[in-house]
């Protein structure tokens, strides 16, 4: 019963820290109403918001990694409900863009915790659904975050948004409080030990696909809303149901993910790897018509779902046996992956349509994939069954 309950209070936090990343997304306009300022000023909410995440999520998760980790996680959690709280009273734009800042700067480093917890909490045949299940609970906040956000923000003020996600943070926060051990059995090593994880040719290679991936995604997702108005020509109420079918095929992608890597660890990314690629190639044909259209951003988003709870599982498992004074660091990598694929596919594809037509930018999502596809082929390779 605990361990249920504490895969439930894990999968919530991912959820709390996805709503608090992407439900701006919904409401950038009305904050730029409430500040008077331009929407493309705002927009850097979004940029500054991911580059903080990444940076900062490996630092704090190498520099905390000798302190308790149950205090540290606490100590976070609090962080991030002053940074959140302070976002939601931000009297002027410059305390907007310092409370998105802090919480950025501590989001990483919790889900990194989480996490660790998991590979701690969990039996080894189960981690790999336990993480799987995690990682849902971060696309579900994807696909109801932002509407979640608006329909707040719309009845009340965008404060109210934030605010609730406040409330969200307390409750979730004492959760963690009374059911995570206090002490758990930690290796300690210097930094330098730390960073010998990423020497691993495992690691590397993995962060390579796991990067290329995201970036792949990124430069058609980017785009997901004018793909389905603009080129498959669905109307705007037609928009909002079907980028809620488009979130819940990356949640099955996420418990197809924890089946595959329970069964097969990370033998059958290139595979994945390579229907991603195909995928993209026949994009540009799909969208000559409507259904086909939506069917393929479907399914490449139901592929596009798995990597990230496979790679993540390898990380944990890579550490836990060869270096465990690094886990902190390995339970890091995914998100660091995910934010830096993010910020490079959707820089990639913003330059990219000013040269080819957006019904054509799955081309350029291809270049991403095939790298991931050479990547994954080199890291079956190299990986032992894990």
């Amino acid at each position: 019963m605990k361990y249920r309950l504490q895969s439930l209070v894990f999968v919530l936090v991912a959820f709390l820290l996805g709503c608090n990343e992407f439900m701006v997304v919904g409401v950038l306009s009305n904050i730029a109403t409430s500040y008077h300022a331009s929407l493309s000023t705002v927009g850097f909410l979004v940029t500054m918001f991911a580059l903080t995440y990444a940076i900062c999520t490996p630092v704090l998760t190498t520099l905390t990694s000798k302190y308790d980790r149950f205090k540290v996680l606490m100590t976070l959690m609090i962080i991030f409900l002053l940074g959140n709280t302070l976002t939601a009273c931000a009297p002027n734009l410059f305390w907007l863009f310092v409370s998105r800042i802090i919480t950025a700067g501590v989001a990483g480093a919790i889900i990194s915790l989480i996490l660790v917890y998991v590979s701690i909490i969990a039996p080894i045949e189960k981690r790999s659904m336990l993480v799987a299940t995690v990682f849902s609970g971060f696309s579900t906040a994807t696909i109801i975050g932002v509407p979640i956000g608006t329909t707040i923000s719309t009845a009340f003020s965008w404060h109210a948004s934030f605010a609730l996600i406040s409330v969200l943070t307390l409750i979730i926060g004492l959760c963690l409080f009374f059911l995570l051990p206090r002490h758990t059995e930690q290796t300690k090593g210097s930094i330098t030990h730390q960073l010998k994880l990423l020497r691993d040719r495992r690691i590397f290679l993995g962060i390579i696909v796991m990067i290329t991936l995201m970036a792949a995604e990124y430069t058609f997702y980017t785009y997901i809303r004018p793909l389905i108005t603009d080129v498959l020509h669905f109307s705007t109420t037609q928009l909002n149901w079907l980028l809620g079918l488009v979130g819940i095929m990356f949640i099955i992608g996420n418990t197809c993910a924890g089946i595959i890597s329970s069964h097969y660890g990370v033998a059958k990314l290139p595979l994945i790897s390579l229907a991603c690629l195909v995928l993209l190639l026949v994009m540009g044909l799909s969208f000559k018509l409507p259904l086909t259209g939506i069917a393929l951003l479907c399914v490449i988003c139901l592929v596009l779902g798995m990597p990230g709870s496979i790679l993540q599982v390898m990380f944990l498992n890579v550490a836990d046996r060869d270096y465990p004074a690094a886990m902190n660091l390995a339970s890091s990598l995914n998100p660091i992956c995910t934010n830096i694929g993010v910020t490079v596919g959707s820089f990639t594809a913003s330059v990219a349509v000013n040269f080819v037509p957006i019904s054509q930018i799955g081309y350029i999502g291809a270049l991403f994939a095939i790298v991931s596809t050479i990547g994954s082929v080199l890291l079956v390779h190299h990986a032992i069954r894990l």
